[in-house]
């Protein structure tokens, strides 16, 4: 299994629109290197999901239920979505400033390459944020 984190403008796709559908394809990426990520996504692996722009937080983990496919939105044929499903909402949002200030997180792709959508995220990263979020605020 492998772990990913995946950033969505909560005014295009919320946490909550994830919650209540349930299942959806993760559509719309257009830069090439996300389009890679989303091509090595593995039924089963995990993924945070990310809300951008104002909040900046992890909010939730959804779980790739399909693999890649042809994005149905893209007229050029050249992008992919996956299909992920809700799996579970974090205890506490983990905001960006507190993976900034947290040393052992500094080799993430969301502090090295801020405007990447898909990125790839290593175990002992994703088990230090799933710490953070347990903690009281």
């Amino acid at each position: 299994m492998k772990y990913w984190l995946m950033k969505s403008e909560p005014s295009t796709w919320s946490w909550n629109d994830q919650k209540r559908k349930k299942t959806e394809m993760w559509d719309g990426v257009r830069n090439y290197q996300a389009r890679n990520n989303l091509m090595k996504m593995q039924k089963g692996d995990l993924c945070f999901f990310y809300h951008s722009i104002k909040e900046k937080s992890i909010v939730g983990i959804v779980e790739v239920t399909r693999e890649h496919y042809q994005d149905p939105t893209d007229k050029t044929k050249k992008f992919v979505v996956v299909d992920v499903s809700f799996k579970e909402e974090l205890k506490n949002p983990v905001t960006l400033e507190e993976i900034k200030k947290e040393k052992r997180l500094s080799n993430l792709s969301l502090i090295k390459q801020s405007r990447l959508s898909i990125m790839p995220v290593d175990k002992a990263s994703w088990n230090l944020i799933k710490k953070i979020s347990l903690r009281s605020k």
